[in-house]
């Protein structure tokens, strides 16, 4: 599935209900240049889940918890990864194998520690089109 969206607004709402359909157990990974909407989009997805507070990118803890929406979220930034045995380190199987939905920006940099079954996300921008303009690619991998 390929998106467009011509706004902070309309990728913070796609993100939205991408949120509103996620399962339990669900792993989304999200890769797109640094500045490219990632966070704006995880904010959108967070609101789908029924997630109220403030949601901001993890950098410098890996991953942040939200517990309050209709599953747990676990939102990861691993841009500051050194390795991936700092995923080990913060037990990264337990989230990814547990009944919550995880979300990774930077997928990309531990790609070799992620499981084949998840949605990939790629954000991509387009001057081009204007400055606000996103390229939001979906697919399912199984």
């Amino acid at each position: 599935m390929i998106i467009e969206t011509f706004s902070e607004q309309e990728t913070r709402a796609f993100g939205e209900r991408l949120g509103a359909q996620a399962k339990p157990g669900s792993i989304y990974t999200l890769t797109g240049d640094l500045g490219v909407g990632k966070t704006v989009f995880t904010q959108g997805f967070a609101r789908g889940l029924g997630v109220e507070e403030p949601v901001n990118s993890p950098t410098f803890t890996i991953v942040q918890e939200y517990g309050e929406g209709r599953l747990p979220f676990y939102h990861f930034d691993v841009y500051r990864i050194g390795n991936v045995d700092e995923m080990e380190e913060i037990g990264y199987e337990d989230y990814f194998c547990g009944g919550g939905v995880c979300l990774i920006e930077w997928a990309n940099l531990i790609e070799e520690i992620l499981p084949e079954e998840r949605f990939a996300i790629t954000i991509e921008k387009d001057l081009n089109q204007g400055f606000d303009y996103r390229k939001i690619i979906v697919e399912e991998r199984l």
